[in-house]
């Protein structure tokens, strides 16, 4: 250990103004603190002093210390001074030491200047090299921030191109917050075709770290898509007078949507409609031609049950003794049909709106 000896002065490089002014901007500009990129940069000094010459790449990264203030730059290397030198990376003969530290005894931490006039251009380089690695990293960070608080929202977004796969690249967000998006084709409306520059709205599934920023997978069949466009157009829904419990869709196809009033006197299903049908018309459109049904929901099952099977009429619902889970619903004759729908969608749909199993019969059969 070194005795309390005078250190050695390595020789400095006055760039140490220039590149604190520099860190200090980025700071302002970016948020980066100033202490965290210095130690970047030593970091990044020492590993290049350390490949700059053969004979330096075994010297432990330890053993490189670089002093870096205001007032310049310098370097220089720890090695333990000793009778005889087996490992010259870390140890040095006592005689070579005394030459450096006259006053030096075996044992001691020596310290060697290293005259980095000769590594300035290298080092110069490396700052630069760790100042834009550090800003790309600060805005890869600042995006992914941005961009993990939206998810599970609605974000406009413009068609950038159409992969071969169907995997679909679509740039959302502005300025500096822009950042590309993709769009899987297991997430896209089926039957619907996108060009570039198309605009499209999307729901914002996840957001991963990736090497190049963040990758933000978005959706076009996710329930919650249909959600988000009845906040956006229903005020009522946005200001908490009408509440959607739950939503059953097959996208592009048809969707079931069950709501309630939060508030006295606000009719829940005439709210989501709108004037002349003006609100789910504008939803219908965004999700080219979909279907919605707009029904009340009850905390009875089996009116939600009758409620969600519409536009059938139905005749009773009851309950199954032996199963919480299970309804037994009986309708018209003329009714059976439509309140199972195409290819049974109907009453598909009004099952996973109401979480129940739906045993449908005609009356003439009940």
């Amino acid at each position: 250990m070194a005795r309390g000896k005078k250190k050695t002065e390595a020789p400095k490089v006055d760039i140490g103004a220039e590149i604190f002014a520099s860190l200090r901007d980025l700071e302002k500009l970016k948020g980066i603190p100033v202490e965290y990129m210095v130690e970047r940069l030593k970091q990044a000094l020492t590993n290049a002093y350390r490949k700059d010459r053969e004979d330096n790449r075994d010297i432990p990264a330890e053993n490189v210390v670089v002093d870096l203030s205001e007032k310049g730059l310098s370097m220089h290397l720890v090695k333990t001074a000793v009778e005889e030198v087996e490992d010259p990376t870390t140890t040095i003969h006592i005689d070579a030491a005394r030459n450096i530290e006259p006053n030096a005894q075996v044992g001691d931490n020596i310290i060697i200047p290293v005259d980095i006039q000769k590594f300035g251009r290298i080092a110069a380089q490396t700052a630069k090299q760790v100042v834009i690695q550090g800003i790309r990293e600060a805005e890869r960070g600042a995006i992914y921030e941005s961009y993990s608080s939206k998810s599970q929202e609605l974000l406009t977004g413009t068609v950038q191109r159409v992969d071969p796969s169907g995997d679909v690249f679509v740039q959302i967000g502005q300025g500096s917050d822009q950042n590309d998006a993709v769009l899987p084709a297991g997430e896209q409306i089926p039957g619907e075709s996108y060009e570039p520059g198309d605009l499209i709205r999307v729901y914002v599934l996840e957001v991963h770290k990736a090497n190049r920023g963040p990758l933000v997978h978005v959706s076009r069949t996710h329930p919650n898509v249909v959600r988000r466009l009845f906040e956006l157009e229903t005020p009522e829904i946005a200001d908490g007078q009408v509440e959607i419990r739950n939503i059953a869709r097959e996208a592009g196809s048809r969707s079931k949507i069950a709501v309630r009033a939060a508030a006295e006197n606000v009719d829940p299903v005439g709210a989501c409609v709108g004037p002349r049908g003006g609100r789910v018309g504008a939803v219908v459109d965004e999700l080219c031609g979909e279907k919605i049904d707009i029904v009340v929901w009850s905390e009875d099952p089996c009116e939600y049950v009758k409620a969600a099977l519409s536009p059938a009429d139905v005749i009773s619902v009851e309950m199954d003794p032996s199963n919480p889970k299970a309804c037994r619903v009986v309708v018209p004759d003329d009714q059976l049909s439509l309140a199972i729908g195409k290819e049974g969608q109907n009453a598909r749909l009004a099952a996973r709106l109401t979480g129940l199993k739906i045993d449908i019969k005609p009356a003439s059969q009940a």
